[in-house]
C-alpha cells in the first residue's frame, strides 16, 4: 500500500469512528437522572404516583435504623460541604444546585449512590428512594 492511500484509510476511519462516538454521548444532568429513576419506579411499582421533596428529606435526614443517615457525611444542609464521617474527608455540596458537578456523571452517581445506600440502608436504594432524594436535593438551594 502507498503511504498516501494509507495515510488517507487512517483519517477516514479515524474521522468514522469519532463522528460514531460522538453520537453516543449524551449530557447528563440531574433532571436526566430524576426522569430514569421515575421509568424505574414505575416499573417495579404500578401504583407509584410520583417523587415528594418531603419524602426525599426524611430519607436524607433519618438513620433508617443504623448509625448513619445521608446528614452524616453530607451535612443537614445538601448546600454545605461535608465531612466523612470516618475518615473526615471533605466532601463538595451533594446539591446540584450548589455544585453544578453533582448528578452529571452517570459512573459516579450510580457508584456513590449504591455505595451510600449500602452504608445508610444496608442495601441498595429503590429507584423510588432515589428519585425522592434527588428531589429533595434538587429543591435544596
Amino acid at each position: 500500500m502507498h503511504r498516501p492511500h494509507f495515510f488517507r484509510l487512517c483519517y477516514f476511519v479515524t474521522t468514522v469512528l469519532l463522528l460514531g462516538l460522538s453520537g453516543t454521548v449524551r449530557a447528563e444532568s440531574p433532571q436526566t437522572f430524576l426522569d430514569e429513576y421515575r421509568q424505574a419506579a414505575k416499573a417495579q411499582s404500578p401504583g407509584f404516583k410520583g417523587f415528594a421533596a418531603t419524602t426525599g428529606e426524611s430519607f436524607y435526614k433519618n438513620k433508617h435504623g443504623g448509625d448513619w443517615s445521608c446528614a452524616s457525611c453530607h451535612t443537614d444542609n445538601p448546600a454545605a460541604t461535608g465531612k466523612h464521617a470516618v475518615t473526615g474527608k471533605v466532601i463538595q455540596p451533594i446539591s446540584p444546585n450548589a455544585n453544578p458537578e453533582r448528578f452529571s456523571d452517570a459512573a459516579k452517581v450510580n457508584k456513590w449512590f449504591k455505595r451510600n445506600c449500602n452504608d445508610v440502608l444496608k442495601r441498595e436504594c429503590t429507584a423510588e428512594e432515589k428519585g425522592n432524594v434527588l428531589t429533595y436535593l434538587m429543591a435544596v438551594k
